[in-house]
């Protein structure tokens, strides 16, 4: 690609570039407006730059609280007209999202008509629809006549658009923001903005608050859709301190007694941003899949609150243990990303932590106020010099009159005789006759003695900063009263819990119990059957291949593959291949590489323990749960050596060993000189002098030993000869023992 060459015209000449180059330059381009300008916010009003052209564009049409509703289509043509030149339905949709009170914790958009619904249902098309601004959006908008932030020309430079709003309300946190930029994304979920007031405030207060007092005053999230937040503290406080991190939400659901013992289960609130239509789908499909058994039925009996009623398959169910099966297996609990990756000061994506997001809305307050209180004191001086010309008027009345009558050029004369300026002698001629009453020269005076009184307080504002502090402190304030836990919109909706302590769930609670036949071949091709059938010859197996194993299971069991690397590997029966195919191969559904072979499939027992060998003859007990392997990549047990395989794993229950080399010399010794380990080489099980281990078995005495020989089955039941101590080489084994040199 370096060596492809581009042309590129600078001052009427031909430039010769890379083409690796100009794709860089240009994709550069792109990444940076698609970071600025769509998908992160901006730290300080907490809007992305179509939010902000939407409200901008709003204010313009006077679509405050207090006026009426007009069409959406009307809002969006200003907005894809005047200021965003992109889709008219992806300006569409974020004003429907800014307007719904299932989406957005502080609706910024009041809207009158379908705006969607929580079971995932979309807004009806916007000629349809009305809208206008709320009370919150009012906030983050006002004081935006009064110089309070930079404007930038429009895309066609017709028009002045806002690079920020002043934002009086904490907007970022409050209402969070999601979006994917190029190689970065954002995820701030929704707070209540009442403890977000009071974190302000304290930090207004104490500069240097760290982020764990903080956490004291905004404990977590504050979803619209409400539910129950069961994360453990201190992983909300490490969150708040990297910016980055996740909040476990669960659904709130309480118990209705039905009479007779009988009872069901009612959910009132879901997660934040699960479609109700879509979890309750998926219910339906876990019960008729028969992956969730507890269940008998959930119906949607919802109205405007959600209730969707649970109806358990057995009363002697216990709802925790209902309830805990379905947050594992469906939306009912979910996990909530953090991720404060916004754009500082508008300018760089930078990740925030809780302190420095509530101190950007700070500083841009504080940055605000400044503006602001120049801008009035600049209003306020031009209007007392105004003042000043009025009331130099009703002193000299005669003689102003006379001046404005004679001379041609009254406006020269004026400031000349009286030292006026430009603005007063201007004021003073565009004054109206009927101004001269003598009402309206008391009016002029109080006004006057007002703005003094105005200008001094302006002038202390602007010279002391701690004064400002405390402007900025009312303010907040303010909105903290607007938005109080006594208000419905300010209350805080989820409920903050103690992670719940762990319920074991039994396996019969996710799949439904039922008799299965799991079929192993010899070169690992696996399948089921439905029931427990026997092995009557007729099953068929792919070409040069034949059956190995054989088993009898519950769909609830788990299989345990122990292959030659001394790994075990955990298949669940219910995810085995069904139907009367040939199956799948074990290494597809594990990490086997090609050279390992397996050595046994068995169903796992908990509570057992195995005895498991390599060919060199060492070996060692097992606990079963300690066979149990969580990742396809399997559990390593048996440790190897010096180009031995794993050879055996049989049950470990007895209480005498019984090992055979491939010299065909039997030993048998008490089990209590084995070791239990989880993992390890093991001990010498039998001396070779020639090959290794051929095959082991754990068995009681008292049973005698046992061989297969042909179709028939043997017992040995006098034994002293081949009883000795673990390492011994041991003896040839009994008349009539198997060819093969092993028990099975």
């Amino acid at each position: 690609m370096s060596k492809l060459i581009v042309g590129k015209r600078s001052g009427g000449k031909i430039l010769e570039i890379s083409l690796e180059a100009a794709l860089g330059e240009r994709y550069l381009a792109y990444a940076l407006s698609t970071i600025t300008s769509r998908s992160l916010p901006d730290a300080r009003d907490g809007l992305k730059p179509v939010h902000r052209r939407l409200l901008y564009a709003m204010r313009q049409l006077r679509l405050d609280p207090s006026s009426g509703f007009k069409k959406c289509a009307r809002v969006v043509g200003d907005v894809i007209g005047k200021f965003h030149p992109h889709s008219e339905q992806a300006v569409y949709d974020a004003l429907v999202r800014l307007s719904q009170e299932f989406a957005s914790r502080y609706p910024l958009v009041d809207g009158q008509g379908n705006f969607g619904n929580v079971d995932g249902d979309g807004a009806a098309a916007m000629r349809y629809t009305e809208a206008r601004l709320t009370t919150v959006a009012e906030a983050l908008l006002d004081g935006i006549d009064e110089d309070t932030v930079d404007f930038r020309p429009t895309y066609d430079g017709e028009e002045q658009e806002p690079l920020v709003l002043p934002a009086a309300f904490p907007n970022l946190l409050a209402n969070g923001a999601t979006g994917i930029a190029v190689g970065m994304a954002t995820s701030i979920p929704p707070h209540n903005a009442a403890e977000l007031c009071d974190a302000l405030l304290h930090l207004i207060k104490f500069p240097r608050s760290t982020v764990g007092k903080l956490t004291d005053l905004v404990p977590g999230p504050d979803f619209p859709t409400g539910g129950v937040l069961v994360e453990p503290r201190e992983n909300i406080i490490s969150a708040y301190r990297t910016g980055r991190g996740s909040f476990r939400l669960r659904a709130r659901w309480e118990v209705e007694k039905q009479g007779h013992g009988a009872w069901l289960v009612v959910v009132t609130e879901i997660p934040y941003q699960v479609p109700k239509s879509r979890l309750v789908e998926r219910i339906a499909e876990l019960i008729v899949s028969r992956k969730l058994s507890l269940l008998a039925d959930v119906r949607d009996e919802s109205a405007e609150d959600i209730r969707l009623v649970l109806e358990p398959r057995s009363r002697s169910v216990k709802p925790e243990v209902l309830m805990e099966a379905l947050f594992r297996a469906t939306d009912l609990e979910v996990r909530v990303a953090l991720n404060l990756n916004v754009l500082d000061g508008g300018r760089l994506p930078r990740v925030l932590d809780l302190r420095g997001a509530l101190s950007a809305f700070l500083d841009h307050r504080h940055d605000v106020v400044v503006r602001r209180t120049r801008y009035r004191l600049e209003r306020t001086e031009k209007r007392l010099e105004v003042l000043d010309g009025y009331l130099l008027v009703f002193r000299n009345l005669d003689e102003v009159v006379r001046i404005i009558r004679e001379e041609d050029e009254p406006r020269p004369k004026l400031m000349k005789r009286f030292k006026l300026s430009e603005r007063q002698a201007e004021a003073i001629l565009d004054l109206r006759l009927r101004r001269l009453r003598k009402l309206e020269e008391e009016d002029m005076r109080n006004e006057h003695t007002e703005l003094l009184a105005q200008r001094k307080q302006l002038l202390s504002l602007q010279r002391y900063k701690a004064k400002r502090w405390n402007v900025i402190a009312g303010e907040i304030c303010e909105i903290r009263e607007m938005f109080s836990a006594k208000t419905n919109l300010g209350r805080r909706r989820t409920t903050l819990a103690d992670p719940p302590t762990a319920i074991e769930v039994p396996v019969e609670a996710m799949i439904e119990r039922e008799p299965i036949t799991i079929i192993c071949s010899e070169k690992g091709w696996i399948r089921t059957m439905k029931g427990h059938a026997e092995d009557a010859g007729d099953v068929r197996y792919k070409e040069g291949d034949r059956g190995r194993f054989w088993l009898h299971a519950q769909s609830t069991d788990r299989v345990a593959v122990f292959a030659t690397n001394g790994r075990f590997y955990t298949l669940a029966v219910d995810k085995l291949p069904r139907g009367r195919g040939m199956g799948e191969p074990v290494k597809l559904m594990a990490d086997l590489t090609n050279e390992t072979e397996i050595v046994t499939v068995r169903i796992h027992r908990p509570g057992g323990r195995l005895l498991v060998a390599s060919s060199d003859g060492r070996g060692f007990l097992v606990d079963e749960e300690q066979t149990v392997a969580r990742t396809r990549q399997g559990r390593q047990v048996l440790n190897l050596s010096g180009g031995a395989v794993a050879a055996v794993c049989v049950s470990g229950e007895g209480d005498t060993v019984a090992v055979i080399g491939e010299n065909r010399k039997l030993l048998l010794f008490p089990v209590s000189e084995l070791p239990v380990m989880p993992r390890g080489r093991g001990v010498v099980l039998q001396r070779h002098r020639e090959g290794g281990l051929a095959d082991a078995m754990v068995f009681r005495r008292t049973d005698g030993l046992t061989w297969r020989s042909g179709d028939r089955i043997r017992t040995e039941s006098e034994l002293r000869d081949w009883l000795g101590r673990r390492g011994q080489a041991g003896r040839l084994p009994p008349k009539g023992f198997s060819r093969s040199g092993c028990f099975r």
